[in-house]
């Protein structure tokens, strides 16, 4: 979290802003402008993500309203859409988060193994359920994984879609991720599932190297194989999403000491650090105070 700038909204709808969710670091790489923020009588919080500058709002708020509309376990539930056709937004109930960018500098360095594994299992089994229903995600990114008590939750539906339009070319564009582009994709392809399988790679890269598109070398042996697969240029030799699931659950590891929790059937361990920054941001937005309007004389 970080303090708000003179340039971000005071308010989002009905919601008060606090302060800003992403750290501004990753501000590149993240594909909404996303915000803690409270109603006005202090009895909602929620994550609020409203576009980027120059994204095309209609294409944001198309994508907003459709993952309102889902019950895909393991997806950031979006409870609220509204505004204004030129300034639309999106609330999710607020509960602990943080990116997977955020978990890396919490925890003072890389996922161990048996937790980048646990993480993969747990977001391919909600890819495996939105494939199923045939729901390409197409944001996939580490800025798009939060990580909660609760399991990771996969937020920033639709930002390639949202980005640009099947046809034109995406590479380069604000707020993607070129690591977790799948090529298809970054040249204008339409989004699909075999692009989600492309980013997943990416972010389970991440999450044990630091870097989205590694050196093979740096790749823990015993994820070599899964990751460059999933990283493959071809959309065709990628692995699906079921069976990344199968590999990454048949080979479990014995799970990271830390708190354990369930998501959709899959084991997932916190590390001990992870969990007291995930406290620490809790108790500070609990803390959080609404600003005193300025009377006007």
């Amino acid at each position: 979290m970080e303090c708000l700038r003179h340039d971000d909204p005071s308010q989002i709808g009905p919601y008060i802003t606090l302060v800003r969710f992403d750290a501004g670091s990753t501000e590149g790489t993240v594909p909404d402008r996303r915000y803690i923020a409270r109603s006005a009588d202090s009895d909602r919080t929620v994550i609020v993500s409203i576009p980027r500058t120059g994204v095309d709002p209609s294409r944001w708020a198309v994508e907003a309203e459709e993952v309102r509309r889902f019950s895909i376990p393991g997806l950031l539930p979006v409870a609220e859409v509204g505004g204004t056709p030129g300034f639309p937004w999106q609330a999710a109930p607020y509960v602990p988060a943080l990116p997977l960018t955020a978990v890396l500098t919490a925890n003072g360095g890389l996922l161990p193994e048996p937790a980048v594994r646990a993480l993969g299992a747990a977001l391919a089994q909600t890819l495996v359920t939105a494939h199923a229903q045939g729901v390409t995600h197409a944001g996939l990114s580490p800025s798009a994984v939060l990580l909660t008590a609760g399991g990771p939750r996969l937020a920033c539906f639709g930002a390639v879609r949202a980005a640009a339009p099947d046809g034109e070319q995406r590479a380069g564009l604000q707020g993607l991720d070129p690591g977790s582009l799948a090529p298809e994709q970054a040249q204008g392809g339409r989004p699909r599932p075999l692009g989600d399988v492309y980013a997943l790679g990416a972010v389970l890269s991440y999450a044990s190297t630091g870097h989205t598109l590694p050196e093979r070398a740096e790749i823990p042996v015993s994820l070599r194989g899964l990751i460059t697969a999933c990283l493959a240029r071809d959309p065709a030799a990628r692995p699906h999403a079921h069976q990344i699931l199968t590999d990454l659950t048949s080979s479990a590891t014995t799970a990271t000491p830390g708190a354990t929790v369930m998501d959709s059937a899959v084991p997932f361990s916190l590390p001990a650090r992870v969990v007291a920054a995930l406290a620490r941001q809790s108790a500070d937005v609990l803390a959080a105070e609404l600003p005193i309007p300025i009377p006007l004389y």
